[in-house]
């Protein structure tokens, strides 16, 4: 296994173009299974997930041709299975966006239960129920999920959560289907509506992109295309996060400023200033970083919800930020069950922080942060105690880094070239 050694306290200077979306790429490619014509994705993110996906269409027959810096031409003309690899599946979440352009190219899929990080129990009930509700039978057998339609029909659709893989899955679902679908309540993430536009240029017909209701006809057929991700605007709240808690002047180039949402607002509630310039978003070394009280001097909470509220991926990055504000706020993370527990390897490096319970921390900073030995256990998470290695005195070592490649591209190296001491053993 691999492991980062980092030695803390250096101040990082440079620019730094953050990576392509994972959460788009992964369902883009897995819509580029219900076209019969070439297409060509480009900005596909360098990351552990992505390969992973990328051998998955190749197992199934895709052909896929490098076409220049983070461009690939997909072919999946020649299909030659419906049931993708099993180990492959089971190591990414993500593995599970396959079961409709399946069902469109084969009339079945058999998919397994899909990994991820353990950050809890992440049901699928809301996939399958909604696919059922098109027309889709669908058996749960001990490993895998078996998929049979000749084809799905237009329905009217009321998911029980706004869930961004289940709004994905539904949208190629209905994409291909008789009639028309309305689909309520859904998830509009920017990497969903990255998979509509996408969509759309494939022929298909959608409206209300960017909007919890999404009107799809379904249409005969998809043509190619080529699609650019966006950039990976939780890649940018990192960034943000480690310029201000190493006191670096860090232009962030290509930023995606249009898709950032709250995230921005809610770095100045920890007193994190940046500056936007055109589509760059630049970080000052200078920061003053003070909690914001509430109007009426409460204690302040940053807290996730479905977008556009505050992305859960970056919980983790705020709470580390917070441990170098001065001031005390409220962690509260509600999207997932188990997801502060890696907060016990920040109490030890030092940080002021009472976990309530499995949502909600309590923090308050300034700490004063030590190296030690750390274990990333999820892509966030290790990524924070990244970000915390980086600002504490001394030298961390962390372990289980193949959960922080697998969504951050070349992230030593990347960082070194600013300043940093990371080396990956």
């Amino acid at each position: 296994m691999s492991q980062f050694i980092v030695k803390g306290g250096n101040q990082l200077k440079g620019r730094i173009r953050p990576s392509g979306n994972k959460n788009e790429a992964l369902p883009v490619l897995a819509a580029l299974l219900m076209c019969e014509e070439p297409v060509t994705i480009h900005n596909l993110p360098g990351i552990g997930d992505i390969n992973s996906m990328k051998s998955i269409l190749e197992g199934l027959g895709v052909t896929i041709s490098y076409k220049g810096e983070n461009s690939y031409r997909f072919d999946a003309s020649q299909l030659i299975s419906s049931t993708p690899d099993q180990h492959l599946s089971e190591s990414i979440r993500g593995s599970f966006l396959l079961i409709a352009p399946l069902l469109h190219r084969f009339k079945k899929a058999k998919v397994y239960i899909p990994g991820g990080d353990s950050i809890g129990r992440r049901r699928l009930d809301t996939h399958v129920v909604a696919l059922q509700n098109l027309g889709a039978e669908i058996e749960r057998e001990d490993d895998c999920f078996l998929a049979t339609s000749d084809r799905l029909k237009g329905a009217d659709i009321l998911l029980d959560e706004a869930s961004v893989m289940a709004t994905e899955n539904i949208v190629m679902a209905a994409v291909l289907a008789e009639g028309k679908t309305t689909v309520y309540n859904a998830a509009c993430e920017p990497h969903v509506q990255g998979l509509c536009n996408m969509l759309i240029a494939m022929g298909a017909d959608i409206k209300g992109i960017g909007s919890n209701r999404l009107e799809i006809t379904g249409v005969e057929g998809l043509n190619g295309c080529e699609h650019t991700v966006m950039p990976d605007h939780t890649e940018v709240g990192s960034l943000i996060g480690l310029a201000a808690v190493t006191g670096s002047e860090i232009v962030i180039e290509n930023a995606g400023v249009d898709n950032l949402g709250l995230i921005l607002g809610y770095f100045d509630r920890l007193g994190v200033r940046t500056q936007v310039e055109g589509q760059d978003l630049l970080v000052p070394s200078d920061q003053d970083m003070v909690v914001q009280n509430d109007i009426d001097q409460s204690i302040p909470k940053i807290d996730d919800a479905p977008w556009p509220g505050f992305p859960a991926d970056l919980t983790s990055i705020m709470t580390v930020v917070a441990t170098q504000a001065r001031g005390t706020v409220l962690i509260f993370e509600k999207m997932f069950e188990s997801r502060l527990f890696w907060i016990d390897g920040l109490i030890r490096m030092g940080a002021k922080i009472v976990l309530c319970d499995p949502h909600r921390a309590v923090v308050v900073g300034p700490s004063r942060l030590i190296g030690t030995t750390l274990t990333s256990p999820d892509i966030r998470a290790g990524m924070a105690l990244l970000i915390a290695a980086l600002c504490a005195e001394g030298t961390s070592e962390i372990q289980n880094i193949q959960q922080i490649d697998r969504g951050y591209a070349r992230i030593d190296e990347r960082l070194n070239a600013l300043g940093a001491d990371i080396q990956r053993i």
